[in-house]
C-alpha cells in the first residue's frame, strides 16, 4: 500500500527530525522563542509519526474523507488533513503507558502556547523561562521515541559517528534533563504513598537478596548487585556485563586447587522494585550517577591443577 508522506511515518518522522534540527539551531542562536516553536513542531510530528507506524488511518483527520482515503493507500485529493494535536495526545496514551497525563498535559501545553504564538498576539514562548519546559520537553520525547524503540541520540542524529561536537552536547542534555524528570516522577509519586506504605516497603526490599531479582530485568546481564535508589533511596537493583576479570590470589591443599578472581562489570540496566524507576543503558544510567563499575571477588576451583616438583 502507497501512503502519501502526510500520513507516512517515516516521512512525519524525518520531518520531526529537521524541525528539531532547527529548533536547536535556534537554541544555540540564543533565540527561545523559536526554539520552542521548533521544538513543538518537531514533537508533535514525532507523536503522529509513531501512530502513523502503527496505521496511517489513526493521524488522518476522520472529518475528511479524502484523508481517510488516503490512509488506505487511495489518493483522491491532495487536501490532506491530520488530526489535531489534542486528539494525537491522546491516542499516544494508549500506546504506551509511560505517556501518562503528566506527560499528556505537557505536550497539550506547548501544542497551545504554539497556536497561541502563531495565531493570536499574544507571545506566550517569550514569557516562559526555559527551564520552566526543556526538561519536561526531552522527556516527553523520550518516552514518545521509547514507544518506536528509539533514543533521543538517533532522533537528534547524534548516534552518527561524524556528529557534530555540538549536537553530541545537546543530545548530553537531552538525555541528562530527560532522565532527572523520570528520577523527580518517581520520587513524587512514591512520596505521595502513606508513611506506612513508604516503610514497609523499603524495609521488605531491604530484607531481600539479589536471588529475589533474577526476573527483573528486560537484559540478560552477567551479575545483579544492589545500589541506592536516585528516586526513593531504597535498596535498588543493577545489572551488567562482565568486562574483565584479574586472579589475585591461587593455591592448593591435599584436597583441591583454587584461585580468587576479580571480576569488573559495567552497569546496563537499573530497577528500583519499590518506586518502579527504570533505567536502561549505560547513559541513562550515568546521568542518574550510576554508571561506576561493579567489582565481585569469587573463589573458583582450579580446572588444572599446578604441577609441583618439577623444578
Amino acid at each position: 500500500m502507497t501512503v502519501p508522506p502526510a500520513l507516512s511515518s517515516d516521512a512525519l518522522f524525518t520531518k520531526s527530525k529537521v524541525y528539531m534540527q532547527r529548533a536547536l539551531a535556534r537554541k544555540d542562536a540564543h533565540d527561545l522563542d523559536e526554539y520552542q516553536l521548533w521544538a513543538s513542531l518537531a514533537l508533535e510530528l514525532l507523536g503522529k509519526s509513531v501512530l502513523a507506524e502503527l496505521h496511517p488511518s489513526l493521524v488522518a483527520d476522520p472529518q475528511s474523507s479524502d484523508s481517510l482515503f488516503a490512509a488506505a493507500g487511495r489518493v483522491v485529493s491532495t487536501d490532506i488533513k491530520t488530526i489535531s494535536a489534542k486528539t494525537l495526545f491522546l491516542r499516544l496514551g494508549n500506546m504506551s503507558a509511560r505517556f501518562d497525563k503528566t506527560v499528556a498535559d505537557f505536550c497539550n501545553a506547548i501544542a497551545q502556547r504554539r497556536n497561541a504564538e502563531l495565531h493570536s498576539g499574544d507571545a506566550p514562548f517569550r514569557a516562559m523561562r526555559l527551564d520552566a519546559w526543556q526538561d519536561r520537553f526531552w522527556h516527553a520525547a523520550e518516552v514518545i521515541l521509547s514507544i518506536r524503540s528509539q533514543n533521543l541520540e538517533t532522533w537528534l542524529g547524534a548516534d552518527q559517528a561524524a556528529a557534530p561536537k555540538a549536537l553530541l552536547e545537546h543530545a548530553a542534555s537531552a538525555r541528562a534533563d530527560a532522565v532527572g524528570v523520570r528520577i523527580g516522577n518517581a520520587r513524587d509519586a512514591f512520596s505521595r504513598r502513606t508513611s506506612g506504605e513508604r516503610t514497609r516497603t523499603l524495609d521488605d526490599l531491604a530484607s531481600k537478596t539479589t536471588t529475589h531479582f533474577t526476573d527483573l530485568f528486560e537484559a540478560s546481564g552477567d551479575a545483579i548487585w544492589r545500589d541506592a535508589c536516585p528516586a526513593c533511596t531504597g535498596q535498588a537493583f543493577v545489572t551488567g556485563e562482565q568486562v574483565s576479570e584479574e586472579i589475585t590470589d591461587q593455591g592448593a591443599d591435599t584436597d583441591w586447587a583454587w584461585e580468587t578472581v576479580e571480576q569488573t562489570f559495567s552497569p546496563e540496566e537499573f530497577h528500583c522494585p519499590a518506586c518502579e524507576l527504570r533505567l536502561r543503558g549505560f547513559a541513562e544510567l550515568e546521568v542518574a550517577g550510576l554508571g561506576g563499575e561493579h567489582t565481585e571477588e569469587i573463589e573458583r576451583e582450579l580446572e588444572y591443577e599446578p604441577e609441583y616438583g618439577n623444578d
